[in-house]
């Protein structure tokens, strides 16, 4: 293509791991009867089998009924959401405390996690008579000790004493040292009180002093690891008190924990804190995207079940796109979550409850409606007697936050609620990801076994979403309908599993690009002069992409002048050569192609258009998408990232732009041709890019694959060549600075000598279409 206007084999998450637990799933289904579960063996028969937990009003998901048995009362009381014996006022404690909004930006610098989030909750709740009818509780730090059983002791003092004046001149510097992480004078005190409130209310309920409770705490805490802060995250609230209550307080009964994460990112700090403890039952819902979704661990993955005595325990649903809504979750809970809560039998539920997969969050990109967080709520009340605690984690849309949390606050008081979104459908992948998640765990839970509901109506995935670019943190959306078709990001980075498509196995990982983490459990020691890690970051939307992009290589075909490899770099480097009339502005990575090959393709070269603004009068290149098995084109074979792929379409489709107010580049901040995009083109050998669809290489092929690596290029779609067969489009040969473009390109190539290049242009060019 030579419009110019501007326009890996990934390995599968979990490896050995992934194959130890299936060999550990034949091993138990040789068991018998019984599901060995940790120390204890429990009989199948006390777990019923069965399709999914009882039927809720709602019109998601089918309803399968449920046999007769153990599992009644337990039904009942979640259909009505009661958590308390008839006639009792549920006694809800709500925790807020102003000195949590001290840990703010250390220069005022704007920010999605910001002392705004709680204070607007508050106001919603305060407005809405709802924080009077709770039992206020105000906030404690947490003692040293308790923070020890899941943090060591250099996290420990970093954070203690990160506040302090020692630190007044390098505190940013210190912060940069970890992954999305920032201090100011307020941080350390904010986090022991975070810490401590999540303990303290978990205590109250625990003890039954509280029917339930609400810890409106920051920072969140469900990234933090044992060794560092991470993911805007310092201590591990939630962590820090299912310790508490399992190892300090065993007068308070609590033997099993469940720990259920709805936060859009992936719970990866409370995982591995319990990934051996068949005490707690660790359940977390987040995106996935194929690894790419922050925090862009493999761990995030179905098959990382747990190990040892956790072996099972620990239940990760991860979406493979954005766009997830009630619907998707819904089905997640009646389909995986509430089966193995009812075989678990949990004392108490903490809730990592992260209000980022709302509807118009500016880092989640999915649609989860105020009644959606309350039906999710009202389907986990007849648990545990009603014992949930619920945390704060993530959420960055002010409304959405608080609206969210004020629907959760009244199923909790016991208010009627009445579920009425509109009616909506799952996903596609979301039923292929539930079945995978069941799979990888019925051999632990036998209840997972029974067939899933056939005839399910779903929704297809999103193939390409633009991104939903206001900070909405004051968005006004508040219904599904009003959403933009739009997410934050798409997928971007793809894992092999043998569910997907056996195409995606062409792509390989350039393990030499991926950063590696210090793994020293006191690695969290901070230095004066040590090294300042680069890190993909929750909000930095673009960089995400690219970063996950970056490590993703495909082979791009040229079969216009990008043939000669000068000029081809000139989309990599920037610049121009002779015969070009206006620069290319190059990609963000300007490393060199990894490898450059030839090969012929059974596609018609012809030329099109009459002018174009970098090479003047003439056509210009195009391959009719159309397979004729009697055509054979050359194109030149170069190895790139799929971030420089895209760079190079959104330069030949005129994308990217120069602002001249203060000569920065300003080009689209999601990728067009993602891992989805990509399985999605080599299933169907083509796809016409719907947000770009007038521009003149609106289509990428798919041409096979090379290396286990697929081969894309870029033409038009199929109506342009009906429109170039009408005349409704032109065609005209190519100019003379152009040809000689393509000659020197096969002739360097060596594919062909001067005399056998002209000839085929000018054939090319000659032909009717």
């Amino acid at each position: 293509p030579d419009q110019n206007s501007e326009s890996p084999e990934l390995p599968l998450p979990g490896g050995a791991q992934r194959q130890h637990a299936q060999a550990q799933a034949r091993t138990h289904k040789t068991r018998g009867s019984t599901n060995l579960r940790g120390n204890q063996p429990v009989q199948s028969s006390r777990l019923p089998h069965r399709d999914a937990p009882p039927q809720f009003s709602t019109p998601l998901c089918p309803p399968v009924s449920p046999p007769p048995g153990r599992g009644d009362r337990r039904r009942r009381m979640a259909a009505a959401g009661a958590a308390t014996p008839v006639g009792a006022a549920p006694r809800v404690g709500l925790l807020y405390d102003d000195r949590m909004c001290a840990h703010a930006t250390p220069d005022g610098e704007k920010h999605p996690e910001n002392p705004e989030r709680l204070r607007a909750i508050r106001r919603k709740l305060d407005a809405e008579g709802v924080a009077s009818r709770c039992v206020d509780m105000k906030a404690k730090e947490a003692k040293e000790k308790y923070i020890a059983s899941v943090h060591t002791p250099n996290h420990i003092k970093l954070i203690r004493d990160i506040s302090s004046k020692e630190y007044d001149y390098r505190r940013n510097k210190t912060a940069r040292k970890f992954n999305s992480i920032y201090f100011n004078e307020g941080s350390s005190e904010s986090a022991f009180l975070a810490a401590g409130s999540v303990i303290e209310v978990a205590e109250k309920v625990a003890a039954g002093e509280l029917s339930s409770a609400i810890a409106l705490v920051r920072p969140p805490g469900h990234h933090a690891e044992h060794n560092e802060p991470m993911g805007f995250c310092l201590f591990n609230n939630v962590a820090i008190a299912a310790n508490y209550l399992l190892n300090e307080r065993p007068d308070l009964g609590i033997n099993k924990i469940l720990i259920v994460d709805w936060d859009v990112h992936h719970g990866n700090g409370t995982q591995k804190m319990f990934y051996s403890d068949p005490r707690v039952l660790f359940f977390s819902v987040h995106r996935f995207d194929y690894g790419s979704f922050y925090p862009c661990e493999g761990d995030a993955s179905h098959c990382f079940i747990g190990e040892g005595a956790g072996e099972g325990y620990n239940i990760n649903v991860p979406w493979e796109h954005g766009k997830c809504s009630d619907a998707d979750y819904v089905a997640a809970w009646d389909h995986v979550l509430l089966p193995i809560a009812e075989a678990f039998d949990p004392d108490i539920i903490l809730l990592s409850a992260g209000f980022d997969a709302a509807m118009g969050d500016p880092l989640g990109g999915c649609c989860i409606t105020p009644d959606g967080y309350a039906l999710l709520l009202t389907k986990l009340l007849g648990f545990a007697k009603g014992r949930i605690v619920m945390a704060l984690e993530g959420g960055y849309n002010l409304k959405s936050i608080a609206n969210s949390l004020c629907a959760c606050t009244k199923v909790l008081l016991g208010d009627n609620f009445t579920y009425n979104s509109p009616r909506m459908q799952p996903f596609e992948s979301t039923w292929r990801v539930i079945q995978m998640v069941r799979d990888e765990l019925k051999a632990y839970w036998p209840v997972l076994s029974s067939k899933l509901p056939d005839n399910v109506p779903l929704r297809s995935a999103p193939s390409y979403i633009e991104p939903y670019a206001s900070s909405g943190s004051e968005s006004d959306v508040e219904d599904v309908s009003e959403l933009p078709d739009a997410i934050s990001s798409v997928n971007v980075t793809q894992v092999v599993d043998d569910v997907l498509s056996k195409h995606i196995t062409m792509l390989k990982l350039d393990e030499d690009n991926l950063a590696t983490k210090n793994t020293s459990s006191d690695s969290v020691q901070a230095q004066d002069d040590g090294p300042v890690v680069a890190s993909t970051r929750i909000y930095d939307l673009p960089f995400t992409w690219r970063s996950a992009l970056s490590k993703v290589y495909v082979w791009y075909a040229s079969f216009g002048s990008n043939m000669w490899k000068p000029r081809f770099l000139c989309y990599i480097e920037g610049g121009k050569v002779d015969g070009m009339s206006i620069s290319c502005f190059g990609s963000h990575d300007t490393s060199p192609p990894r490898g450059t090959m030839w090969k012929t393709v059974p596609h018609r070269l012809f030329f099109g258009r009459s002018s174009t603004p970098c090479w003047g009068t003439g056509g210009v290149a195009f391959l009719n998408p159309e397979i004729n098995y009697n055509d054979e084109s050359y194109v030149c074979m170069y190895k790139i990232t799929l971030e420089q792929f895209n760079d190079v379409l959104f330069q030949e489709n005129r994308l990217v732009k120069d602002n001249s107010e203060d000569g920065k580049l300003e080009s689209p901040s999601s990728p067009l041709i993602g891992l989805s995009e990509i399985e999605s083109v080599s299933s169907n050998k083509a796809l016409h890019l719907e947000p770009i669809k007038d521009s003149w290489y609106s289509n990428v092929l798919h041409l096979g694959e090379e290396d286990g690596l697929p081969i894309l290029t870029m033409t038009c779609p199929s109506t342009a060549v009906a429109q170039h067969k009408s005349g409704e489009l032109p065609l005209a040969p190519p100019s003379e600075t152009y040809s000689a473009t393509l000659i020197k390109g096969l002739v360097e190539g060596k594919q062909l000598d001067a005399n056998e290049a002209a000839n085929y242009i000018s054939s090319a060019a000659a032909r009717s279409l």
